[in-house]
């Protein structure tokens, strides 16, 4: 039984019912909606209300930083006051395609982590091309005091430790099973395994064999086969170890 970790399931407007059942008949226990910004948060709630296997993540994208203000925030902390939300996110720094200014990527980053530390929830962070700001502010704001998760990560080991020790799990999609992705798999053969997630950040970032096509939660087990290869472990093991992390970081119950 797998945990998608980071889905954007607002993005199924067509065929949303048929990609949850592949996911169930892949083996996915829970599916983790992504907000990038209010709109898609308020999406990602009403999809965790309609669907027993859906939690939602509330919050706003870097690319959408210049779109965050006081208004905003409060819906957001209102929406995340429901037990069904459990994460703030996807929040961070975003230097490559730099959407918005990057003085608003920053201050939209540290406002939000304010919010999960007031909701006492942890941070789903999105990082880069901006590895070390991202990592200074999660030292300086203490963003991990909740814990969080690193996603899609795309540092190197050094850095995930650095990150690690900040409270914070690292999560691994579709490019780890990348056959040039040797960074990546570096880290996740080597970080501790109680602090590994896997996700699919679906409908991008499709693991191979599906590369450059849409991915959706059931490829999820294509991304935990490659890390059960990396580990020297069965997929179930990896299974059972990447569930238990994902229940403790998001707090899920049941």
């Amino acid at each position: 039984m797998l945990i998608d970790t980071h889905a954007h399931l607002q993005d199924y407007q067509n065929d949303l019912e048929e990609v949850l059942q592949r996911a169930k008949k892949e083996g996915l226990q829970k599916i983790i909606c992504i907000g990038i910004d209010y709109e898609t948060s308020v999406q990602a709630l009403n999809l965790a209300r309609k669907y027993r296997e859906v939690y939602a993540v509330v919050g706003v994208h870097p690319h959408d930083a210049k779109t965050l203000n006081q208004e905003i925030l409060q819906k957001l902390f209102d929406l995340a006051r429901d037990p069904l939300v459990v994460a703030i996110g996807e929040i961070g720094l975003d230097f490559y395609r730099d959407l918005s200014p990057r003085e608003q990527q920053r201050k939209a980053f540290v406002e939000q982590i304010k919010l999960a530390q007031e909701l006492h929830k942890p941070v789903v962070i999105h990082d880069r091309d901006a590895h070390q700001e991202v990592l200074s502010i999660v030292k300086k704001e203490k963003a991990g005091i909740n814990q969080g998760i690193m996603h899609c990560y795309s540092g190197h080991l050094p850095l995930a430790i650095e990150f690690m020790k900040e409270g914070f799990y690292i999560s691994f999609a579709g490019p780890l099973t990348f056959k040039n992705n040797k960074k990546g798999q570096e880290v996740a053969a080597r970080i501790s395994l109680d602090r590994i997630l896997v996700e699919t950040d679906c409908p991008y970032l499709a693991p191979v064999p599906f590369r450059g096509k849409r991915n959706e939660p059931a490829y999820v087990s294509y991304t935990a086969k490659k890390l059960a290869e990396l580990r020297g472990k069965s997929l179930e093991e990896i299974a059972y170890i990447t569930n238990l992390n994902a229940k403790q970081v998001y707090r899920i119950k049941d």
